[in-house]
């Protein structure tokens, strides 16, 4: 399988083009959707989460109260590389579990991981089955702020998760394929078209 690492910021469409791709017929697994079920009520991080930042942020339903593990570590580096280092194992063993479920099916040869944190992380990397090809999404900042206000973030929010994240620059270094998402919806679906022809070929080559 072709197994692709599809990053953007936030506000940026990541998400939009991973739609995208799954209605051309890749299998998207939503990285960080893995993110928070380990969190979830009997997920495989929640016990060492409260180990480590007390039993406080136990939610009642067993999990772990989101909002208030976010408030702990947003802002503090330190707290959020500690969370990372429980974290981000736990997600790599559940992306084993997906990756090797879809690689039993044989439905697709072309596995998106749709991740926020590709650049900043190992997500997706330290597993059976890494990405070997990256794609980032950007758009203007003007614009993703605009998108950020629309979903009802406070404009400090939207330009402290703006701040917090891997730039433009950053993302392009590791990348094999950009998409623009600054126009509309027909311009961003053409260019997905085109990046899944690209996508395609590679995977065919592989199995060539």
């Amino acid at each position: 399988m072709l197994i692709v690492g599809l990053t953007g910021g936030i506000g940026a469409g990541k998400s939009t083009v991973a739609q995208l791709l799954a209605s051309h017929g890749a299998a998207v697994v939503d990285v960080d959707a893995l993110g928070r079920e380990i969190i979830a009520p009997a997920g495989a991080a929640v016990g060492s989460v409260l180990e480590r930042f007390g039993d406080d942020l136990a939610g009642p339903d067993g999990g772990i109260d989101r909002a208030a593990l976010a408030a702990i570590v947003f802002n503090d580096p330190d707290e959020l590389a500690a969370l990372n280092a429980i974290s981000h194992p736990a997600i790599n063993e559940l992306l084993d579990e997906r990756v090797g479920a879809i690689a039993d099916t044989g439905a697709t040869d072309v596995v998106v991981l749709d991740m926020a944190v590709l650049v900043e992380s190992t997500l997706g990397r330290d597993t059976a089955f890494p990405y070997e090809v990256v794609v980032t999404v950007e758009a203007p900042p003007d614009v993703r702020m605009e998108r950020l206000i629309q979903r009802g973030m406070s404009t400090d929010d939207a330009k402290a998760r703006l701040g917090s994240q891997a730039t433009d620059e950053q993302r392009r270094d590791v990348a094999n394929f950009v998409i623009h998402n600054g126009g509309g919806t027909d311009e961003l679906a053409g260019a997905t078209a085109q990046l899944w022809d690209a996508l395609r070929r590679l995977a065919d080559e592989r199995a060539a």
